[in-house]
């Protein structure tokens, strides 16, 4: 057992009746859990108040990943609508849905910089015949990035683009590190796997990434790092997590799938667990290091 997680510590269902939970967040003013049901395209909260869950929202876009700018609101990405907005109050706005004048595929993650930049994923799960998380499209760009927004300027650029599917990203605490997982292995067979670590400098990735875990089974969709650097990440069987240098430290068994997760709860030690039908919580001793920039 690690020291990061809570003594005597268990896994706790909180909710179940989704169909694929993801994209959770903590929203503090709200003292909830905000997370997507994406197949059936709406937006639940869970309150720690009352420990009853609602529907936030319904039809929601099929959004997928969010986060809190510097001001608290909650910007997520949207796999229906094909972009990044920011939902300030239960007004949603649009930031960016366009690169050199194509519509991005359907950003899937996001993070915020300590310069409010919002970097976000794009794979094309969201465009996928299927139908089940979006609306079946062609891409536009030719391709599945790691995009910079500078919400300032308005520039939007693509940061990384030798992945096959990026899905979930992270900072390393003091953001010199960009951590990115590939997911593409789901769809293409012999497709790279896990997470992969680039350098940043001045709020740009300044060279090649490198492999920091092959995260198995399953896949590291979605995670989040502490502020002493772990990676916490989920996979097919568990919450896994790992050291800064990549070395798996610990597994918090989870009886379903893992999609995503975040830190919150009053003190932000409480890791809340996105998985398959359900939402999850386990006690921890660390906070998320996006919280402490």
């Amino acid at each position: 057992m690690t020291d990061a997680i809570a003594p005597r510590a268990e896994l706790e269902k909180l909710w179940t009746g989704a169909i694929w939970s993801e994209g959770p967040v903590w929203v503090r003013e709200r003292s909830a859990v905000r997370w997507s049901d994406i197949p059936n395209d709406r937006i639940l909260e869970w309150s720690a108040g009352t420990g009853d869950v609602s529907v936030y929202a319904e039809p929601a876009g099929y959004t997928n990943g969010r986060t809190l700018d510097h001001a608290g609101a909650v910007v997520q990405c949207s796999h229906g609508r094909r972009r990044i907005e920011r939902d300030t109050g239960g007004t949603v706005e649009s930031l960016c849905e366009r690169w050199r004048g194509g519509r991005f595929n359907s950003p899937n993650d996001i993070v915020v910089g300590s310069d409010g930049a919002i970097w976000f994923t794009d794979p094309p799960y969201g465009i996928d015949p299927s139908g089940r998380e979006g609306y079946p499209a062609e891409p536009e760009y030719g391709g599945s990035y790691v995009f910079r927004f500078d919400e300032s300027s308005g520039e939007v650029e693509p940061v990384i683009t030798d992945m096959v599917h990026p899905n979930g990203l992270a900072f390393s605490p003091d953001e010199s590190l960009l951590y990115v997982s590939d997911t593409g292995h789901l769809q293409i067979e012999g497709a790279p796997r896990g997470i992969r670590v680039y350098p940043v400098a001045g709020g740009r990735v300044s060279g090649p990434g490198r492999e920091f875990a092959a995260v198995t089974p399953g896949a590291a969709d979605g995670f989040r790092v502490d502020t002493a650097g772990r990676v916490w990440t989920s996979s097919g069987d568990s919450v896994q997590i790992y050291s800064p240098e990549g070395v798996l430290l610990h597994k918090v068994n989870v009886p379903e799938p893992v999609a995503n997760l975040c830190f919150g709860g009053a003190d932000g030690t409480e890791l809340f667990i996105t998985a398959s039908t359900s939402l999850y919580r386990i006690r921890t001793t660390v906070r998320d290091a996006a919280a402490h920039r």
